[in-house]
């Protein structure tokens, strides 16, 4: 059993009754809020471990409640909404948010992704500085990338972009943040120039670049780096 709380932020009475069982029988204690100034309230004083958000509520956007809950929280925020279009969940990732699943949505799917968003952040607070993925090692203090001991030359853009994307395995990093981060704000609109990148990374460090296992794609929305072996 897990112990953890998660908050679930919906104003459907349905998801709720849905939901809340689901949840306790995987072990999770949950709270329950139907608007963005209680949910707020709730992250505040009750400390959840994890939120499940959906983005339209009726007091404010989703996307708000992201960006004051970042203000002061770093818990991992799952979005769970019936909006499908890329813009809608890139706008919400860019806000801070771990991941996103779309209505209508299977029950075991989002179980999966919210163990995974709750281990991740147990692995961002030990601040893990070596990522070790098969033959792959990323140490992130030295900078350096070695496959079975020998040294993986990259060159210093190829680096940072690999060094986004270890630095929180798992989690889908949209195209815009990569190449801001990178390259600077005057490049947030260049995908083509990410991909180039990408496809010389892969062909560096995957086994099998046009088959990646490591730097996996989200189509349209940007990129994952497969989460490490334990």
């Amino acid at each position: 059993m897990s112990g953890n709380r998660v908050l679930v932020v919906d104003d459907e009475p349905q998801i709720h009754r849905f939901l809340r069982p689901a949840l306790t029988a995987c072990g999770y204690d949950v709270l329950g809020a139907e608007t963005g100034g209680e949910a707020l309230q709730l992250i505040a004083t009750k400390a959840p471990d994890a939120v499940v958000l959906d983005l339209g509520l009726p007091d404010m956007d989703g996307k708000e409640v992201l960006r004051r809950a970042r203000q002061f929280s770093k818990i991992p925020i799952i979005i769970l909404s019936a909006r499908d279009r890329e813009s809608e969940k890139i706008a919400a990732l860019d806000a801070g948010a771990d991941d996103y699943v779309e209505k209508p949505f299977g029950i075991g799917e989002l179980m999966a992704r919210l163990r995974a968003a709750l281990r991740h952040a147990a692995a961002d607070a030990h601040e893990q500085r070596q990522i070790k993925s098969g033959r792959l090692c990323i140490d992130l203090d030295k900078r350096s990338v070695t496959r079975d001991g020998v040294t993986v030359k990259l060159t210093r853009k190829e680096y940072d972009i690999l060094a986004i994307l270890v630095s929180r395995p798992g989690h889908l990093i949209t195209h815009r943040h990569m190449l801001t981060a990178v390259w600077g704000r005057s490049y947030n609109d260049d995908m083509q120039y990410l991909r180039v990148y990408i496809g010389r990374l892969r062909a560096k460090i995957e086994e099998d670049p046009a088959s990646p296992r490591l730097i996996l794609t989200e189509t349209g929305v940007g990129y994952r780096f497969a989460h490490p072996d334990p």
